[in-house]
């Protein structure tokens, strides 16, 4: 079968959030799956520079590509808001008595991380859109209210990637002719 020049991605299949390990932001640890993902949106932005002079705009200069990306997820899981957004999760207790918590300090930092989403493609295949070195800069957002699911959501940038083979790449589309999962 020959992969079609255009990919077709359909619905959001799976978000995965991988935070960095290092101080250099080059070693990513495991993969946190994001469970009941919505959305996993993203626009390209660049700060530009201009040059005037004698009353007219003599050049433009990019001062290089970044991603505004926003995620939103059903329910609240612990262990990829403390990726995005910081602070520890620890469990206690013995059944039947167990308890998770999130706890956010202000001494906490928001983590980098990277983010990969997954789309089925009419094709057969898949659409993987990844995007590097993301950090949280909008607020985290959940609402309790009645006869509604709680939804989570948040937004930041992504910034070019420091990974080795990587350098300097903002954001990476593949497309798959057979669906492969999220590694």
């Amino acid at each position: 079968m020959t992969l079609p020049a255009a990919a077709l991605p359909f619905g959001l299949r799976d978000v995965n959030i991988k935070p960095y390990t290092n101080a250099t932001l080059t070693t990513l640890g495991t993969g946190i799956d994001l469970p009941y993902g919505r959305t996993f949106g993203f626009a390209e932005t660049e700060d530009f520079e201009e040059l005037r002079g004698d009353d007219k705009l003599i050049a433009i200069r990019g001062k290089g590509s970044g991603v505004d990306w926003e995620l939103e997820a059903g329910g609240l899981a612990f262990a990829p808001m403390a990726a995005i957004y910081g602070g520890t999760v620890t469990e206690t207790g013995t059944t039947p008595s167990k308890k998770r918590s999130w706890v956010k300090k202000t001494t906490d930092a928001r983590p980098y991380f990277r983010v990969e989403g997954q789309a089925i493609s009419d094709s057969g295949g898949d659409v993987h859109c990844i995007l590097d070195r993301c950090r949280a800069t909008d607020d985290m957002e959940g609402e309790l209210s009645d006869g509604s699911f709680w939804l989570t959501g948040g937004g930041g940038r992504a910034l070019p990637s420091l990974q080795t083979g990587r350098e300097d790449t903002v954001y990476e589309f593949v497309f798959n002719e057979t669906a492969t999962a999220i590694s």
